[in-house]
């Protein structure tokens, strides 16, 4: 290990910050809390579960999106629809990797104030990895890693002319080191719990414990976290989306900061600033949680047919791709004729309006809610 890294350090894991840099963003940070769930709590049971299911949704996605895995929408919003007790229509069926990432996801969020342990982390690091393998290299599923096949390193590059960016502390010192940050996070010490979940967050991807989804358990460890800030296991903002908007500036504060000193006030500072801006991005879950209800309040009496009501939601949620009459079938499992009739309903009722490209491509839009 040629460099020095940051759990090289006399002194490993005491991390310094400046209390006067940080003092006044934290306040900006937590004030903006505040007021997004006192929004949140003058919200009807109803929207404010829609607007919960809206935001673990994207955290699941954006998540897995940040380490370059795609999952498809619709299966994360069922899954987890199920789990929360949520009528979302008719469940699409998820696969065990979406299945995994949810329980962990609900798991760390729902049971935020439950202690972090070792075998809770190996529990949520199988559930990642249900077949044992991460695409095709076989990994050890729920155990902390060995470097059998090496050290732990983040690379970049093409074979042959690698970059190293980061190399993680070895196997043999992992049980010392989880221990340390185990008894640290479940401790009662009086320091901010948003910025624990920042600390809490650079120390356990810093650590690198599993051979794959360090990251990902790292943003669920400061999601639990972040609950513990609040409260409350109902969560209405997503830091994995703001950080999946800021990927580049995310990994490189982490270089900059694991090969800097133990001194991690720019981390916190960035960390803040990034959470600052995902509750921010809260108001457009939001404002999609409130054209919904809208929708459906305006048309309330109106008659739908199981199918129309499903892909009518599956529109106010933000179908990708255009709706078109084969689209409809295969949403429905329908016919193209009872697409066709479908369609045809909801257009002389005003509902639905053709877009202007018409031919074999005619696809239908929402008409907007006002």
């Amino acid at each position: 290990m040629a460099e020095n890294y940051i759990h090289q350090l006399k002194g490993w894991p005491k991390f310094r910050w400046s209390q006067e840099r940080l003092a006044e963003r934290l306040a900006a940070v937590r004030h903006r809390q505040g007021r997004l769930i006192g929004r949140m709590e003058a919200l009807g049971f109803t929207l404010r579960a829609e607007a919960v299911l809206q935001t673990l949704t994207e955290e699941v996605i954006k998540s897995s999106e940040i380490e370059g895995e795609i999952f498809d929408k619709e299966q994360v919003r069922s899954s987890l629809a199920r789990r929360l007790g949520m009528d979302a229509g008719a469940l699409a069926p998820a696969d065990r990797h979406v299945e995994g990432v949810v329980e962990m996801m609900l798991d760390a969020t729902q049971k935020f104030d439950a202690p972090l342990t070792a075998k809770r982390l190996y529990d949520w690091h199988a559930a990642l990895f249900p077949t044992g393998r991460s695409g095709m290299t076989p990994i050890r599923a729920g155990a902390w890693r060995d470097d059998s096949t090496g050290p732990m390193q983040i690379v970049s590059g093409p074979v042959g002319r690698e970059r190293v960016h980061y190399e993680a502390p070895p196997a043999k010192q992992l049980n010392r080191e989880m221990r340390v940050f185990l008894a640290w996070f479940n401790g009662k010490e009086s320091m901010d719990a948003v910025l624990k979940a920042a600390v809490a967050h650079l120390w356990f991807v810093t650590i690198h414990p599993f051979d794959d989804g360090n990251g990902r358990i790292a943003r669920a460890v400061a999601d639990m976290m972040l609950a513990r800030s609040e409260n409350s296991p109902q969560r209405f903002y997503s830091m994995s989306a703001q950080i999946r908007v800021e990927r580049k500036a995310y990994y490189d504060i982490l270089e900059v900061t694991q090969k800097g000193g133990l001194d991690i006030t720019d981390w916190l500072e960035w960390f803040l600033g990034c959470l600052g801006r995902a509750v921010d991005g809260a108001e457009t879950i939001l404002a999609t949680v409130f054209k919904k209800a809208r929708f459906w309040e305006m048309r309330n009496g109106e008659h739908f047919n199981n199918r129309q009501r499903k892909i009518l939601s599956r529109l106010l949620d933000g179908l990708e791709g255009k709706l078109t009459s084969s689209k409809w079938a295969s949403l429905g499992k329908c016919s193209q004729d009872t697409a066709s009739r479908d369609i045809d309903d909801l257009v002389k009722r005003g509902i639905l309006v053709k877009d202007p490209a018409g031919g074999r491509s005619t696809s239908y839009s929402l008409v907007e809610v006002r």
